[in-house]
């Protein structure tokens, strides 16, 4: 599986890391979850597939995020002004606290075994690098620390479903243990494929053409085997960002053009712009 990421500038020393959309692979990976518990009991007690633990693990979660993201759209379809309504209200000021690097870790999943990296062609390709492999092993230490915590907290905010209103710290604590999990799993394998030291790439500063990429990787040429990075620089990118630059970094209309350009998500990318 392969993942488009871009990288470039935004604000100052923030950069943006993100990942193109890719609504085909999402949708696929949603219908293979278990969607009942029938489905789901089934897939973790048969015998042809020998699932390991760890595997069996992540069906379950993956059921149980799956659950969550369907209560979730329930609640966004509910009239304004009931109850729920204002329980999605309290749900998108909550979610609109977390980071975006977070956001951005949990979009790679270990599925993704190559990662195709754009950038603007005035920067140096193993600067771009070096930031990826940064903001991966900072993911993993910070990820890993929260986890802990989340997990921590799980049984104490479980005292409060003896209350009869919604029991919203023990659900936000919940999403909050899946969501470091999964930009821990996210950080390990892109650090995993970002310092992979058997495919060293030496692409000039402009160049594009992915035949010199497989030139360069005496694995890829010598096994077939395609190297778990590639470095894209665009003049396209590069000419949006000098067009849109200003004192205080890339104006909201020129991340948006970037964002529909690279096919991004625009609130994620401006997160970035005032995050410190």
């Amino acid at each position: 599986m392969k993942a488009r990421l871009v990288l470039f500038p935004i604000r100052g020393r923030n950069w943006c890391f993100s990942r193109s959309i890719e609504s085909s692979q999402s949708e696929a990976q949603s219908s293979n979850t278990p969607s009942t518990l029938k489905d789901l009991w089934k897939r973790i007690s048969s015998k042809s597939t020998q699932n390991s633990y760890n595997s069996n693990l992540e069906v379950v979660i993956d059921f149980a995020s799956d659950k969550m993201n369907r209560a979730w759209t329930n609640l966004e379809k509910a009239p304004a002004g009931s109850l729920k309504s204002k329980l999605h209200g309290l749900g998108l000021r909550l979610l609109s606290r977390v980071k975006p690097s977070e956001i951005f870790l949990k979009s790679i999943p270990k599925e993704v075994t190559r990662v195709d990296i754009t950038y603007p062609s005035s920067l140096n390709g193993q600067l771009v690098r070096r930031r990826l492999r940064h903001i991966a092993l900072r993911g993993t230490i910070i990820h890993k620390k929260y986890l802990y915590g989340s997990l921590a907290l799980l049984p104490l905010t479980s005292f409060f479903m003896v209350l009869p209103l919604p029991n919203i710290p023990f659900f936000w604590v919940l999403f909050r243990t899946y969501s470091h999990w999964r930009a821990l799993q996210g950080s390990e394998n892109l650090l995993r494929l970002v310092t992979n030291s058997s495919h060293q790439q030496k692409s000039d500063k402009g160049t594009t053409d992915k035949s010199k990429n497989i030139k360069d990787d005496p694995q890829r040429t010598n096994n077939c085997v395609s190297p778990p990075w590639v470095l894209l620089p665009s003049e396209d990118l590069q000419k949006l960002i000098r067009s849109g630059e200003g004192n205080d970094g890339l104006s909201e209309l020129t991340i948006s053009d970037i964002c529909r350009r690279f096919n991004l998500n625009a609130m994620d990318v401006i997160k970035y712009k005032y995050s410190l």
